[in-house]
């Protein structure tokens, strides 16, 4: 299926925000809820006091199928993050459908009949095509997700006018296929699963790593590329990447997109992807960039969600809070970028039983 360029606002206040876009299938579907994004996702992202929004966020409905989703939060860093994370936003997630599709089709090619016998819960995409079975079809979302990220890297090296020595992006994209979501993340963006338990508590459960220069395994692999781990004397507590014979540029992330200099030395574009499946007791996953998570716990966001009265407006509580955390956690520090996507899991989401369980322990 297409994705057209066109975009829906939805908020006043948001109409010329460049740094968030919602993209409709060419066929005008839109998806779960006749083409209303209100009703599958809210989106929203606020410059912090460093410069220009670094982050960029999209929405694209019908992706894949017709009810799929691709929601994506992309935070840029160095001198030209902001062009790099809107270079990535708008390009990336035709990349990954491109990608799957090649697949699919390779699969179809390979054995005409292979999915001849679908059960009847396969999902079908827009054109009537039966999907494959989950395994396989996770399989393929992972692979694709994978080459579209080294795809999109590689672009950023040609890209004329843009020097990405010491710049770049993270990436963390949800993909809702059917009850299947798939997880891709790259670098220090996070995203969060929102679910219930049996006793009726809410629970917050982490889906992605932060992919941190301070873990064992992301320090390993850059020392033995000759890159240089180190915290500064400032920052005790941030562990850095730094080129092995210079003093820069001190990259927070193990992973990324652009920042080719490094990539050289341990920094590397290749994505964590995971696959969930969707059950009736999980409500939203929340994705969102680093300035929300450095000061906010994922048991707080998901509460300010559960406890927003109106859904359509829960990633801008969750970017409101998170600013307002700043200025007290760190008053002497300039408030970083703060973007957050909520996307809905249930239908009829009910906010007023949510909102009771986030009165429980979380």
């Amino acid at each position: 299926m297409g994705i057209c360029a066109s975009t829906e606002r939805l908020e006043q206040g948001q109409e010329t925000d460049e740094n968030i876009v919602y993209l409709m299938d060419e066929q005008g579907l839109g998806g779960a809820g006749g083409g209303d994004a209100r009703k599958v996702a809210s989106l929203f992202s606020q410059k912090g006091k460093k410069g220009p929004n670094q982050d960029s966020v999209i929405l694209c409905q019908g992706f894949g199928m017709e009810d799929g989703v691709f929601c994506g939060v992309f935070d840029g860093h160095g001198r030209n993050g902001h062009l790099i994370s809107k270079l990535v936003r708008d390009y990336l997630p035709f990349m990954v459908l491109s990608h799957r599709n090649a697949l699919f089709l390779a699969d179809a090619d390979a054995e005409d009949n292979a999915f001849s016998d679908a059960s009847p819960s396969s999902s079908t995409d827009s054109s009537g095509n039966s999907s494959p079975q989950p395994s396989q079809m996770l399989d393929e979302w992972r692979e694709a997700c994978t080459n579209a990220f080294k795809a999109m890297d590689n672009e950023l090296k040609v890209q004329p006018n843009m020097d990405c020595s010491f710049s770049g992006t993270t990436a963390v994209c949800a993909i809702k296929q059917g009850k299947d979501i798939i997880i891709a993340n790259l670098g220090d963006s996070r995203a969060v699963l929102a679910t219930m338990s049996n006793a009726g508590y809410l629970k917050a459960v982490q889906l992605t790593t932060d992919q941190k220069p301070c873990l064992p395994e992301e320090a390993a692999r850059i020392k033995s590329c000759e890159g240089r781990v180190f915290a500064l004397k400032e920052e005790p507590s941030v562990m850095r990447v730094w080129l092995p014979g210079e003093n820069c540029p001190g990259l927070a992330m193990a992973r990324a997109l652009g920042d080719s200099r490094l990539k050289h030395h341990g920094v590397i574009s290749t994505p964590q992807v995971t696959a969930h499946r969707i059950t009736g007791a999980d409500l939203f996953i929340i994705l969102a960039s680093d300035g929300v998570w450095d000061v906010l716990s994922n048991e707080e966001v998901v509460s300010i969600v559960c406890t927003t009265p109106r859904k359509q407006h829960a990633s801008k509580a969750v970017v409101e809070a998170a600013v307002q955390r700043w200025k007290t956690k760190y008053p002497s520090s300039r408030v970083d970028d703060c973007t957050a996507v909520c996307l809905f899991l249930q239908d009829q989401l009910t906010w007023s039983s949510a909102a009771a369980a986030a009165n429980k322990k979380v």
